[in-house]
């Protein structure tokens, strides 16, 4: 996982992440339609849920991942492409076509030089002219190149360091602009350890046969980046560059303590880093980034001054090597065909299994439309013209629903007493949903697009993000920013801001479909909106407080029967095996399992209630909860190659799909009376061993 730019790192919890995501067969949607007028009938199924895909041989007791999904699974082809397939993969691939119509409307048309549509389409345009970036190679980027060559001592080191953000380089040393935890109202400036080209300190550090693999075929990578710039004794430096990345892994805190906000949370005076960090010039490095600040937020205090060590003790041509390699790799989508199918090659081919690069028009959009590119621009065209507004008034009655529900069930706990309660009910009161689409749209004019200047396009966009990045540091936040744009298919939850956030883009079948049995609404977007607003008051998000102030408002008993039972579902996913010899880590993954497992328990109560005590209809043999828990299951229909699942398990706090429907299912009651689920089936366990927290 490359650090690449200086971003806002918004501590957001996500449904799910690039790497997660899932199901169905892929769609094609370029036509611009209508889509005011809801579907007669539900898109999946007769009710909403794709029956064919179930395998009704297995048991659901035994396997309820297989009972929904098998079938589908066991006759499904991962796209070569593609290193998971499921429900998540089927909307991007939507939301990607329907983001390409969009950019090829805008360029069959006259477009005014200078506005916000020129821009999209001739950036595009930019990235998909393959003829163009060969006829470039490695050009475009000789400056920086020479920058780094012409680096004598350690000092010039730790200047290109502080320009990792600005420039798209790796440093040991990682600096990110985030909303200040104690403070919400503000940003603050943080410090953390970094500088890896794996995904995880356990590349390095796992001496199994299959990581050995992967470290010698990085540094062989390393050695072919380097010869794109014609850089001498390519491969023996390549294993230099290793052995130092390795000497920084060794300093990385674990996945789960990179995860604790109490951990993570350590301002400190700048005026006392060079005491308390001897051996960088730390007023230097915030002088180049341009961070006129007072106090910095060190996340990783114990692994700042071994990295420090590591940079002081590696000699400066090793270090030029890995700036050098780095630049070339963080940037190869904006150079030649060679360098980028040799980037990818390591990274797509060996680290997560995937045969073929995706479409250079897919990438296209990707890069144009995400969030630090002209994501908004196009979001907001991608509204008008694919999401109905009845559905945003659809989900601010389930978010109502559902927030009803946890009130309830806050009321309800008997392990929590009434101060804390009185606590957690002002915390879900303060909830802030934000549904489809921002009420303001980020002004993107300043950014300059020049048509055919890819490299220079990607640069003058990286450029307008960091100075706004910087350029907040003398601000307060925006209360009404988006963390995403509304073409993207997940959803996520911010402490600080205290809110629940969900993208036009995730609300479509399998989540949800206005033609749909409500069961299914509440099992698929229900349980989604639960499990964003569980991350409020999982084992990190609820170490903040109504205002998204993080603070202890639980009081010492209460606070103790909590991690009690969260160390229960801990040592549950602890005994996950995704990938032969390596287990779900439950300490890492304990917040989305939170999530997972009260967000469905809040949305079955939720359905519940919708019934006001009236028995669900029986449709197509199925009752009510069972149509219920199939949905939820299908949400997480998915097929992932090993290597991609590897990478999860070391780098993604989710847990691998199976087990986000078995691991959450067999700890709820009802599904063991939908199903009939008894002692004799694999997935049971003894009501006193079922978690229940929220």
């Amino acid at each position: 996982m490359k650090p690449s730019t200086l971003k806002l790192a918004a501590t957001v919890s996500l449904l799910a992440l690039a790497a997660c995501g899932q199901s169905e067969t892929t769609s094609s949607d370029t036509q611009n339609h209508n889509v005011s007028q809801a579907a007669a009938s539900p898109e999946l199924g007769s009710f909403g849920v794709d029956l064919s895909a179930r395998n009704e041989a297995v048991d659901p007791g035994d396997d309820f991942f297989a009972y929904a999904s098998g079938t589908w699974y066991d006759g499904y082809e991962i796209p070569a492409d593609k290193t998971s397939f499921g429900a998540f993969n089927a909307l991007r691939d939507r939301s990607d076509e329907r983001v390409r119509a969009i950019i090829e409307d805008l360029t069959s048309q006259d477009l005014a030089q200078g506005s916000v549509e020129q821009k999209v389409s001739d950036y595009y345009a930019s990235f998909v002219n393959n003829e163009a970036r060969n006829a470039a190679g490695i050009t475009p980027m000789q400056p920086l190149l020479d920058e780094i060559a012409a680096a004598n001592t350690h000092a010039d080191i730790a200047a290109l360091f502080a320009k990792s953000g600005e420039e798209n380089l790796n440093s040991p040393l990682g600096f990110a602009i985030g909303i200040d935890r104690k403070n919400p109202d503000k940003y603050n400036f943080n410090l953390s350890a970094s500088g890896l080209g794996l995904p995880d300190r356990d590349y390095y550090l796992d001496d199994s046969e299959r990581f050995q693999s992967i470290r010698a075929a990085y540094v062989d990578h390393i050695a072919e980046m380097l010869g794109f710039a014609g850089v001498e004794d390519a491969g023996a430096k390549a294993e230099a560059i290793l052995a130092a990345e390795t000497r920084v892994a060794e300093a990385h805190w674990p996945r789960a303590d990179r995860r604790n906000r109490d951990k993570t949370y350590n301002p400190t005076p700048v005026a006392e880093l060079g005491t308390l960090y001897p051996g960088v010039d730390f007023v230097r490095m915030l002088d180049i980034i341009g961070a006129d600040i007072d106090t910095i937020n060190v996340s990783h205090p114990t692994a700042i001054a071994p990295i420090i060590d590591v940079i002081n003790d590696t000699p400066v041509e090793t270090w030029k090597a890995y700036l050098t390699y780095h630049a070339i790799s963080n940037h190869a989508p904006y150079l030649s065909e060679a360098i980028d199918d040799a980037n990818f090659a390591f990274y797509g081919k060996v680290l997560r299994g995937q045969p073929e690069q995706r479409a250079r028009w897919q990438r296209g959009v990707a890069v144009v439309g995400n969030r630090q590119g002209l994501g908004e621009a196009l979001g907001q065209i991608y509204v008008d013209r694919y999401f109905p507004e009845s559905a945003k008034a659809q989900m601010e009655d389930l978010v109502e629903n559902l927030r009803k529900a946890l009130g309830e069930r806050i009321d309800d706990l008997d392990w929590m007493g009434e101060d804390t309660k009185e606590q957690a009910q002002a915390k879900l009161a303060a909830f802030r949903p934000k549904i489809a689409y921002p009420d303001k749209w980020k002004d993107l004019s300043a950014i300059e697009i020049v048509p055919g200047d890819l490299y220079g396009n990607y640069k003058r966009v990286s450029a307008f993000f960091y100075e706004d990045g910087i350029d907040r540091l003398s601000r307060p936040t925006d209360k009404d920013e988006w963390f995403m744009t509304p073409q993207t298919v997940n959803a996520y939850y911010n402490p600080q801001f205290n809110e629940i956030v969900f993208p036009a883009a995730i609300l479509q079948p399998p989540f949800f479909d206005p033609s749909a049995d409500p069961a299914v609404n509440y099992g698929g977007i229900g349980a989604v909106i639960g499990h964003e607003m569980g991350h409020g008051f999982d084992d990190q998000g609820s170490k903040s407080d109504a205002g998204g102030v993080q603070r202890n408002w639980w009081t010492d008993e209460d606070r103790a029967n909590f991690e009690a039972r969260a160390n229960m579902l801990v040592e549950q996913y602890n005994g996950y095996e995704a990938v032969e010899g390596n287990f779900v880590d439950g300490s890492f993954t304990l917040g989305e399992n939170i999530g997972d497992v009260g967000g469905l328990a809040m949305a079955y109560h939720a359905y519940k209630l919708s019934l006001d005590g009236k028995e669900a209809p029986v449709i197509d043999g199925l009752t009510g909860d069972q149509r219920f828990f199939l949905a939820w299951a299908q949400v997480w229909k998915s097929k992932s190659r090993e290597e991609a699942t590897l990478q999860r398990l070391k780098s993604d706090p989710h847990s691998p799909n199976i087990f986000r429907v078995n691991g959450v299912v067999r700890n709820h009651d009802a599904w063991y009376e939908a199903f009939n689920v008894t002692e004799d089936d694999a997935l049971y366990l003894p009501p006193e061993e079922r978690v229940r927290i929220w």
